[in-house]
C-alpha cells in the first residue's frame, strides 16, 4: 500500500481489467514455482518498524510528513495516521549476523530520527499501542494526506455500510463505534520477513503458524487502549475489528475477514495462499502495471507480478506470503503479529525466537499437524494475545490420544532448546544464538514482557495518582528504558 496514486475513484472497467491481470499473475506464478531452482538463494532476514511521533507531554504529534521530509531517508515512509512512521529496514543474509545487524540498524535509525524529531519538539517511541491516546486522536483529521489511504478508507467504509464496532474484553472492557478506520493506526508493529526456498515453503509456513502463539505471548507489548486494561496484545483484536467490513449474522454466511490467522494448513505450496487472496477478497486499488507477466516469462524475464503484490498488501493475514522479483525472484514469509518495541534488542530477540522455533520444529511439522486441527491453532493465537504468559494452549504431541491444554510457560520452557537447534540448523553462530535466546530466557524466567511491565508499573503508579497521570508517567519511564536498549526483562 506504499505506492502513490493519482486518483481516488475507479470505473468498473478498471476493476475488471485488474481482476483479469490478477488471474494472469496467478498463472505466471504457477509456472514460476514449477521451474527447477526458482527462488533458491541464501536465507535472509528483513523487517519493518512502525513508530509513534509524540510531543513533550507524551501525546501524539501530527508531524509524520514534516519529519519524513526533514529526514530525507528513502527507507522511511508514512503510515495511515499523521503521528505514525515506518522504517523499511535493510535485508541481511543470515551469514551477515542478521539479528545483530538488524538490532544495530534499528538503533542507528532511531537515533537519527530522534535528532530530526527533536528539532520539531517531537519524540519517537516504538510501542505496540501508545498508552496516552485519546478518542480525539482518531477521525478524518488524524489521517495522513495521501490518496492511497483515502481510497483504502473509502472502500472499507463503503463495504461496511455502517459504523465499525470495537468490542474488546479485559479487566476494563472497551466498547465503541467508529465512523472510519483510523483506529487501525493505533497499532504499530515490528514486521519480520524471512526468505524461504519454494520447495520448503509449505512446511515452513505451517511451522510459523504453529509457533506464532508462543512468540506472541513473549513479545506482547500492547496491554490496553484509552486507559482500558485489555488484552496483553490488544493490537490483535483492535486491528481486526477496526477494519472489519463484514456484517455478521449467525444464521447466514459472510465474507472471510481481511485480517485473519488464515483458513487452514498449507497442503502443497505457496501458490495456495496467493490463490486464496485473489479468489476470496475483492480488490481495493485496481491499478494495472504495464508488464504482462506471461509475456515476460516467455521473454526469459522474471515477472514483477505488480497487481498480485498490490492486492496482497490489502489482505492482512498475521503470517503472509510475499513474492518479490528481486534477485531472480523469491518467496518470503512476513510475520505481522509482533508489536513494536520495547527495545531494539527485544525486537531482534523476538525475530530470532520466531525463526528459530519455526526452523527447529519444521522437520517434524507433518507429524504434529494431524494432532492439531487448524481451528485450534487459531484458538491458540487469540488466547495467547489475550492472556500472554498466563495463557493455556492446546499443544500437539505426535503420540497423543486426544487434545489437552497446557500452560504456555511450560511449552516455552520445553521448546527453547528447539529454537536453539533451529538457529544452528540455518547457520546462526553460537554467540548470536546465546545472546538473543538469553534475552528470551530471562524474559521467560522473570515473566516480564513489555505488556506485563506496563501493567505492573501502572499498578504501582496508580497507588498515588489518577490513571491518566499514571499513564503519562509510565510512558516516560518506558521511553527512557527503550532508549537505553536494556531488554525489558531487566527493567525495574
Amino acid at each position: 500500500m506504499g505506492i502513490e496514486i493519482s486518483k481516488s475513484s475507479y470505473s468498473e472497467q478498471e476493476y475488471q481489467a485488474f481482476i483479469g491481470k490478477l488471474q494472469e499473475n496467478l498463472e505466471a506464478l504457477k509456472l514460476l514455482l514449477a521451474r527447477p531452482g526458482f527462488g533458491n538463494g541464501a536465507a535472509s532476514l528483513g523487517a519493518e518498524l512502525e513508530m509513534y511521533v509524540i510531543d513533550a507531554a507524551g501525546k501524539p504529534m501530527y508531524l509524520n510528513k514534516e519529519i519524513l521530509d526533514a529526514a530525507a531517508d528513502p527507507q522511511l515512509t508514512l503510515e495511515l495516521n499523521r503521528y505514525n512512521l515506518e522504517y523499511n529496514l535493510t535485508p541481511y543474509a543470515l551469514s551477515q549476523q542478521a539479528f545483530f545487524a538488524t538490532e544495530q540498524e534499528v538503533l542507528d535509525k532511531l537515533q537519527k530520527l530522534r535528532r530530526v524529531a527533536a528539532d520539531m519538539q517531537a519524540r519517537i517511541v516504538p510501542i505496540g499501542i501508545l498508552p496516552t491516546l485519546s478518542h480525539e486522536d482518531f477521525g478524518q483529521h488524524s489521517m495522513t494526506d495521501r490518496k492511497r489511504y483515502q481510497v483504502l478508507v473509502d472502500h472499507l467504509v463503503r463495504r461496511r455500510g455502517e459504523q465499525f464496532q470495537i468490542d474488546i474484553n479485559g479487566r476494563h472492557p472497551l466498547k465503541l463505534n467508529m465512523d472510519d478506520v483510523t483506529l487501525e493506526g493505533a497499532n504499530t508493529s515490528f514486521q519480520v520477513h524471512y526468505r524461504v526456498a519454494p520447495e520448503a515453503f509449505a512446511d515452513t509456513f505451517n511451522a510459523f503458524q504453529l509457533v506464532t502463539p508462543l512468540v506472541l505471548a513473549l513479545a506482547a507489548n500492547s496491554p490496553g487502549l484509552f486507559g482500558h486494561d485489555l488484552w496483553h496484545e490488544t493490537r490483535i483484536p483492535l486491528f481486526k475489528q477496526s477494519i472489519d467490513t463484514r456484517i455478521k449474522d449467525r444464521y447466514q454466511w459472510h465474507q472471510s475477514a481481511r485480517v485473519s490467522f488464515g483458513h487452514g494448513w498449507v497442503r502443497r505450496s505457496a501458490f495456495e495462499l496467493f490463490a486464496e487472496s485473489v479468489q476470496l477478497y475483492p480488490p481495493f486499488l485496481p491499478i494495472c502495471g504495464e508488464q504482462h507477466p506471461l509475456a515476460a516469462l516467455q521473454a526469459g524475464e522474471i515477472p514483477k507480478l505488480e497487481e498480485l503484490r498490490l492486492h496482497q498488501s490489502s489482505v492482512w493475514w498475521w503470517n503472509r506470503p510475499v513474492y518479490d522479483d528481486a534477485e531472480g525472484g523469491m518467496l518470503r514469509i512476513e510475520m505481522r503479529s509482533l508489536p513494536a518495541g520495547p527495545t531494539a534488542a527485544d525486537m531482534a530477540a523476538n525475530a530470532a525466537l520466531f525463526i528459530g522455533l519455526a526452523e527447529g520444529i519444521r522437520p517434524e511439522i507433518n507429524d504434529l499437524l494431524p494432532a492439531l486441527p487448524f481451528d485450534l491453532a487459531e484458538y491458540n493465537f487469540y488466547r495467547s494475545a489475550q492472556h500472554g504468559l498466563a495463557a493455556q494452549l492446546v499443544w500437539p504431541n505426535k503420540h497423543q490420544s486426544g487434545c489437552d491444554e497446557q500452560p504456555i510457560i511450560a511449552i516455552l520452557e520445553q521448546y527453547l532448546p528447539v529454537a536453539a537447534q533451529g538457529l544452528v540448523r540455518i547457520g546462526i553462530g553460537e554467540v548470536e544464538i546465546n545472546h538473543y535466546l538469553g534475552i528470551i530466557e530471562k524474559r521467560l524466567h522473570r515473566q516480564q514482557t513489555g505488556a506485563i511491565w506496563q501493567q505492573r508499573k501502572m499498578n504501582e503508579l496508580e497507588r498515588y495518582q489518577a490513571r491518566e497521570a499514571a499513564l503519562h508517567q509510565m510512558l516516560e519511564i518506558y521511553l527512557a528504558n527503550s532508549v537505553s536498549n536494556v531488554p525489558v526483562a531487566e527493567w525495574e
